[in-house]
């Protein structure tokens, strides 16, 4: 840690380390350091699970990165932890600290210490950033290429509950009505249908992306990509059922930071059975849209995402979308609403022509009254558009 009259250079041991290291005991703080590095352009960081502990017996044997992470989170004396951390870390070392306590002692403590700043969970993105970028700048103002991207999972709870749909079409509005640069990412190698949605033919490129993620440059997305519209852009591909693919967390990670340096919004239609191995994916600032019908079987598995996935974050939250209320099977709202324990954010009514036209894909479902005002509401949520006169916003949306 940086002390007065220590010479700030790297030491030959720090030029070979990480740019950064983190060790931090939860995803939602992960999540948002990884994104806050990614955004400053920091793409060879380490994370490792542990708190300031971990951090001290790893460091004993390793050179120390510019930036360190640790975590105090239910670590008893934790100044106590920090000097000994000290003895471990090269002088030039930044250390940030996370923690549990809201305690302003506990801060200037730290701060004596020698730390160079202290955040309490749930960490803000904003202030994590601003941190990071003034260290590894040595403090020189500093305005790299900033990603403004917003990360969106939709996850169908069960099958044929329409996330594809809801997907494609959220994707196609915000591209062409709000002139955004969307990508829609199909992470179904198999059987995924968001190709289907738009007339397209899938390839090959998503799943080489997660085989060799290092060659996953501004080329090969310009070549792999399907160019659907002029703002909307499709990853997807169709893998022969023969060959078995399993999806790392670190390759998915990689794309997904990459896609968001270059995309306003990425839309990633999450099968649920992929979901289930991509936790620390699924704890990165994002939105998830839960897709449900009304039955009882969507009303048990929507309560099992919830409590899998977890409470919403100062960075990450999950919204649930009730599609097809109404249709038959379906339970009464009230019924549903009581089995799950709470309201739906979204409510798209069951109508005949969205069911007939989904099977044509997004030329036909985009002309959907019923399916239009769902939408409407979603993507009120994603651009952060108010409550304002209805015909003077949506109608130039949706009319």
């Amino acid at each position: 840690m940086d002390t007065p009259g220590q010479d700030p250079g790297l030491t030959h041991a720090q030029e070979a380390a990480p740019v950064a290291t983190v060790f931090v005991s939860d995803q939602d703080s992960e999540g948002v350091i990884r994104q806050s590095l990614s955004d400053l352009g920091i793409d060879d960081a380490e994370f490792k699970k542990g708190t300031v502990e971990t951090a001290t017996a790893y460091l004993a044997t390793q050179p120390s990165p510019r930036l360190l992470f640790v975590d105090l989170s239910g670590v008893d004396d934790p100044v106590v932890h920090i000097y000994e951390l000290a003895d471990r870390c090269e002088p030039s070392v930044s250390v940030v600290v996370i923690g549990d306590r809201n305690d302003i002692i506990l801060y200037r403590d730290l701060k004596n210490a020698g730390v160079s700043e202290y955040f309490f969970k749930p960490l803000i993105i904003d202030a994590v950033k601003a941190t990071c970028n003034r260290i590894l700048n040595d403090g020189r103002e500093h305005s790299p290429s900033q990603r403004t991207g917003k990360l969106v999972f939709v996850i169908g709870v069960r099958g044929g509950v329409g996330a594809t749909t809801i997907a494609a079409n959220a994707a196609w509005y915000l591209a062409e009505k709000k002139q955004r640069w969307v990508m829609l990412v199909d992470l179904d190698l198999h059987n995924g249908d968001a190709a289907l949605q738009f007339d397209s033919t899938p390839g090959h490129a998503l799943s080489e992306a997660f085989e060799k993620p290092e060659r996953v440059d501004r080329l090969f997305l310009e070549r792999g990509t399907i160019h659907v519209r002029e703002r909307l852009d499709l990853l997807a591909s169709l893998e022969p059922l023969s060959e078995s693919t399993t999806l790392a967390e670190g390759a998915v990670l990689s794309l997904l930071g990459k896609l968001l340096h270059r995309y306003r919004f990425v839309f990633v239609d999450l099968p649920s059975i992929v979901a289930l191995g991509l936790a620390q994916v699924l704890h990165q600032p994002s939105v998830c849209v839960l897709v449900s019908d009304a039955s009882l079987a969507s009303a048990r598995e929507l309560s099992r995402w919830r409590e899998w996935i977890g409470p919403n974050s100062a960075e990450r939250r999950t919204l649930h979308v009730l599609n097809m209320n109404g249709a038959d099977g379906a339970l009464p709202q009230a019924e549903f609403i009581r089995a799950v324990g709470q309201a739906p954010d979204i409510i798209i009514p069951y109508d005949r022509d969205i069911a007939i036209a989904s099977k044509f894909g997004v030329k036909a479902t985009r002309k959907c009254a019923v399916l239009n005002r769902g939408l409407a509401r979603l993507l009120r949520d994603f651009t952060g558009e108010t409550d304002g006169p209805t015909r003077s916003i949506f109608s130039r949306i949706f009319g």
